[in-house]
């Protein structure tokens, strides 16, 4: 009886120690983060350091991973923010013509630019120059060499209406299938290897949607060890391989798949009303990492949506609003962002994931199951990573939005006329092209088998994700690369 009297007061004594410590864990996190905001970054990374080696083995697993993620944290900032003034002045002088010093100077007083104090250095976002075109399109007439993306839209525009036509004439909202190969490379950094290493690599492949299907796997190097359910929210194939010596590993997946053009033809007064008891209702309808029912969100709403109570209706507010208020903007990585539907509202920029987040952010919000989705944008003059997104509406179930697109119509498109932009813009409110490759159907999902590290990018799954046996190889030690082939659909 003694022995066991002594055994739960020893276990009380440790988990009241525990959460001690696991509270002041969580305010030298707090002050960490004040550090950063004034600049101090070498002095937060430092103060977390010391809370891991004199408290590290008598706090929690999630205490200590929180220590050790906001040490790498700061370490991915540094890297998203490597220009100095100087580096951006140099960089724009090669791609704006006739810029002076002096006009340089005002753009950095009026904050054009994405910037921080970095350990008494002003340093700025590595995509600076690119994001300084979008913000302010005004500039593009002295941009060195000019861009133009006019064979892009008008290629776009023609890929809509033979759509819309289509799915007009069947009857049915999935239409002119294309068939892709598509042939996946990502190469890990020689200094990042260790002979003897184990790497793990994670790949990801087209998921199982009603306009995406038929995935084959042509080939793979090295042979796979697991391949995720064709239904998985984040699905990869995975792969081990030991390194012979520190030279340069490769993974390589080549597969085929099929996907559909879509449009619905959405009718606002065909609309049903929700069974909130379905647990697609609860679920896509609830908060969740970077989808935060925040002030300045309810507000939004209010403002946007009014007294409107139709989700179809609802849903269009919000994503017109979103096409004219909110810019195109390269990011930073989204690991290093608290509330990335935050970030974008605040900012009035962001990229093709932050405007979907913000989306279905405001959706949720208002009652209106929203999902994500992301891949690739395999446009055939225009292929990048991409995310959008699906909303559930009865009784057509679920229908994409790509907020991306609607941004870009509206805002970025003027060689084509007004109408010809718009109609862009409508269609990707339930419409979808088939240059997609689509690999996830939410963010923020766990990859199988889990990772023993740090992920490279915790919402997102594009790039792939790679470790060895010691750490996360983070995305500054690999190279991806996906060459896309159309086939003969017959």
């Amino acid at each position: 009886m003694l022995k066991r009297i002594f055994i739960y007061i020893l276990v009380c004594t440790l988990l009241i120690i525990s959460q001690v410590y696991a509270q002041k864990s969580g305010k030298v996190i707090s002050a960490a983060e004040r550090l950063e905001l004034d600049g101090k970054f070498r002095e937060a990374s430092k103060l977390l350091q010391i809370q891991l080696s004199e408290h590290g083995s008598t706090i929690s697993t999630e205490s200590r991973e929180a220590l050790e993620f906001e040490i790498e944290r700061l370490r991915r900032v540094r890297l998203d923010y490597s220009l100095t003034e100087s580096e951006l002045y140099l960089s724009l002088k090669q791609n704006i013509t006739r810029l002076a010093h002096k006009e340089f100077k005002r753009w950095i007083s009026e904050r054009r630019f994405d910037d921080r104090i970095i350990d008494d250095t002003l340093r700025f976002v590595n995509t600076s120059v690119s994001n300084l075109f979008f913000r302010y399109p005004e500039l593009n007439k002295r941009r060195v060499p000019p861009v133009d993306k006019s064979t892009f839209h008008r290629r776009l525009l023609e890929t809509c209406l033979a759509i819309e036509k289509a799915a007009e004439k069947n009857g049915a909202p999935y239409v002119l299938p294309k068939k892709f190969q598509m042939t996946m490379t990502l190469t890990v950094d020689s200094s990042a290897i260790t002979s003897g290493d184990t790497l793990r690599a994670w790949l990801p492949i087209p998921r199982l949607f009603p306009y995406q299907k038929d995935f084959v796997l042509d080939s793979a190097k090295p042979k796979p060890t697991y391949i995720a359910n064709q239904n998985s929210p984040i699905r990869s194939i995975y792969f081990q391989q030991i390194a012979a010596e520190t030279a340069p590993l490769f993974f390589m997946i080549k597969y085929t798949y099929k996907t559909f053009g879509v449009h619905f033809d959405l009718n606002p007064d065909s609309v049903k009303p929700y069974n909130k008891s379905n647990p697609i209702f609860a679920k896509y309808t609830a908060e969740g990492p970077n989808i935060v029912f925040t002030k300045k969100i309810r507000r939004l709403s209010d403002r946007i949506c009014g007294k409107t109570t139709n989700p179809l209706l609802k849903a269009k507010k919000i994503y017109n609003w979103i096409s004219m208020s909110i810019k195109y903007s390269f990011a930073r990585e989204y690991s290093t962002i608290g509330n990335i539907s935050d970030y974008c509202l605040s900012k009035r920029y962001g990229d093709c994931g932050q405007e979907a987040l913000l989306f279905i952010t405001l959706c949720r919000y208002n009652g209106i199951p929203a999902r994500w989705q992301s891949g690739w944008f395999t446009f055939p003059v225009n292929q990048n990573i991409h995310d959008w997104t699906e909303i559930f509406i009865e009784p057509y179930g679920w229908i994409p939005v790509d907020p991306y697109m609607g941004i870009l119509a509206t805002q970025y498109m003027n060689d084509l006329t007004k109408a010809e932009q718009k109609n862009i813009r409508d269609f990707y409110f339930g419409g979808l092209d088939q240059y997609r490759m689509a690999a996830n159907s939410d963010n923020n999902q766990v990859l199988t088998p889990s990772k023993k590290y740090f992920r490279s990018d915790n919402v997102d799954f594009q790039r792939g994700e790679v470790e060895s046996n010691r750490e996360n190889i983070y995305f500054n030690l690999f190279k991806y690369n996906l060459k896309v082939e159309e086939i003969d659909n017959r």
